[in-house]
């Protein structure tokens, strides 16, 4: 069993280095979050060195304070499994068809351009339009320091070019982040529907791993009558963004508490 733990933490912690280092390859080492895999496999490997340590030089601290590492990790692993799972579950979903307004939310632009995840959801967004005529789409993003233009306006320059009519686009370009997006998204549809109760019918388009966790703020944002769309994503990242978004979602519920 010791071997075994020995070998698995070797492995393992091997595993997570090569992953940060494919992660600063493709992304940069900027990459947020990305420290999680450099952290997580240096701590496999000292576990593994503290069991060889052990088996060497048994004492009964050295003991206790493996095996209470080796429950946080199992502890670790359940959370990840139940709130990876339902992650996983929403980048199945199928979109709902004729939906009122479909808000698609900003990612980061590269000068004017939009950048890999973002060109991914404007793709999916031009597809979900040619298919459902008469959705309304709110383009949600401003801009950041390092950005040449608003997500926002760089969603409709895309939008427009690949032939989305114009008046079925509208910009909300002052939000920072997936809660604002939602919120200030809300803003424009109540004034566009002052004479509702409800919001209507609305879809949130991401990236499949992000829209798990979008959902959950929408509720919590006053959309009752809310749905998924989600956009292809980068398959070298999927890990890493689910992991994210695993611990995005876990600090979530716990402000919640």
């Amino acid at each position: 069993m010791r071997h075994a733990l020995e070998i698995g933490c070797l492995c393992t912690g091997i595993l997570c280095l090569f992953y940060y280092l494919g992660i600063v390859l493709y992304a940069g080492i900027t990459t947020s979050f990305a420290w999680i895999w450099l952290s997580g496999g240096a701590v496999l490997l000292l576990l593994r060195f503290a069991l060889r340590f052990e088996s060497v030089h048994p004492h009964i601290w050295l003991r206790f304070l493996t095996g209470a590492v080796f429950a946080l990790i199992a502890a670790a692993l359940v959370v990840i499994l139940v709130i990876g799972s339902r992650i996983v579950g929403a980048m199945c979903m199928v979109p709902q068809e004729n939906l009122d307004y479909v808000i698609v939310l900003g990612a980061q632009v590269r000068g004017t351009s939009p950048s890999l995840s973002l060109k991914k959801r404007l793709d999916r967004a031009a597809e979900y339009a040619k298919e459902n005529p008469d959705t309304i789409f709110i383009l949600s993003g401003g801009q950041g320091a390092d950005e040449g233009i608003s997500e926002a306006e760089c969603m409709f320059q895309y939008l427009s070019a690949a032939g989305v009519p114009e008046d079925r686009l509208l910009m909300e370009d002052a939000s920072t982040s997936t809660r604002e997006n939602l919120v200030f998204s809300a803003e424009i549809i109540r004034a566009l529907d002052a004479d509702k109760d409800s919001l209507g019918s609305v879809g949130v388009l991401s990236n499949n791993f992000h829209i798990y966790r979008a959902l959950l703020l929408a509720k919590q944002t006053g959309y009752t009558n809310v749905s998924g769309i989600p956009a292809d994503s980068v398959l070298v990242m999927q890990p890493h963004n689910i992991l994210r978004e695993i611990c995005a979602v876990l600090v979530m519920k716990v402000s919640l508490c």
